[in-house]
């Protein structure tokens, strides 16, 4: 089967679309166009190119040349490339850091993380019974949790974590939040299950320099998606005209 291209390398937007990289194109378009309004100093231009030629483990400048080369590169798009990842951080850092506490406070709930052991049973009556048989010392949780349960968290002797507190079901996420470390709880109906649970540790998210710098990527990236829906939004009228065009066309071909 031949694969030879008898297009013009020119490729149109319809021509994106239709092979589903419309999107990413804008997105990489709209990257490229807000980190070249970010100026970098001397110092930041060489440790850029540093931190590129260490991520593509390109060890000298005969190396870095075959690298753009093989990527079809021009100098020019290259040092562009090498420049970006830290022009978008700084950019990131510049725009978005005053607004990262108040992100943090909105996600806080989410951003709490637990380890806790879960043993899960479709019988109450079981479910009671090794309750009490852990909670008197008799038989340990993990050993119960590989033999008797009927989740997932058999596989892991009914460890489960760390995990976002808020992955669980909210019945058992207000039971966790109050739960002491290490008391296993009376068994609880969720739904068709009966649930023995001992929390081991909650983690409390706390604003530190690390999850500041996460909260400011986060609204670095919920603006790129909103630039790239309202770039979206402009073209879908213009394609949708053309490939109306382009049926109408089609059927006065297949009809005459």
């Amino acid at each position: 089967m031949s694969v030879e291209s008898q297009e013009s390398p020119a490729v149109s937007f319809e021509d994106l679309a239709r092979l589903g990289l419309l999107e990413p194109y804008i997105r990489a378009n709209l990257l490229a166009l807000a980190a070249s309004d970010v100026a970098l100093s001397d110092e930041q231009i060489d440790a850029a190119r540093q931190a590129f030629c260490r991520q593509h483990q390109i060890r000298d400048a005969e190396a870095l040349k075959a690298w753009a080369v093989a990527h079809m590169l021009s100098p020019a798009a290259l040092e562009a490339q090498m420049r970006q990842s830290l022009q978008l951080q700084l950019l990131c850092q510049g725009d978005f850091s005053a607004k990262a506490e108040a992100r943090f406070l909105q996600r806080k709930n989410q951003l709490d993380r637990v380890v806790y052991s879960l043993l899960r049973l479709r019988d109450g009556g079981l479910a009671r019974e090794l309750y009490l048989r852990i909670d008197d010392g008799d038989a340990n949780f993990a050993d119960l949790a590989a033999r008797y349960a009927e989740g997932p968290e058999q596989a892991t002797r009914g460890i489960v974590g760390p995990v976002p507190l808020t992955q669980a079901h909210p019945a058992l996420v207000d039971r966790l939040r109050t739960a002491p470390p290490g008391v296993v709880l009376e068994p609880f109906q969720i739904e068709s299950w009966w649930l023995v649970v001992r929390l081991e540790s909650l983690t409390s998210a706390t604003f530190d320099e690390a999850t500041a710098a996460r909260m400011a990527e986060e609204l670095f990236e919920q603006w790129i998606s909103e630039q790239v829906e309202r770039r979206l939004v402009d073209l879908r009228p213009l394609l949708e005209k053309r490939v109306s065009a382009d049926a109408s066309q089609k059927t006065t071909l297949g009809s005459s």
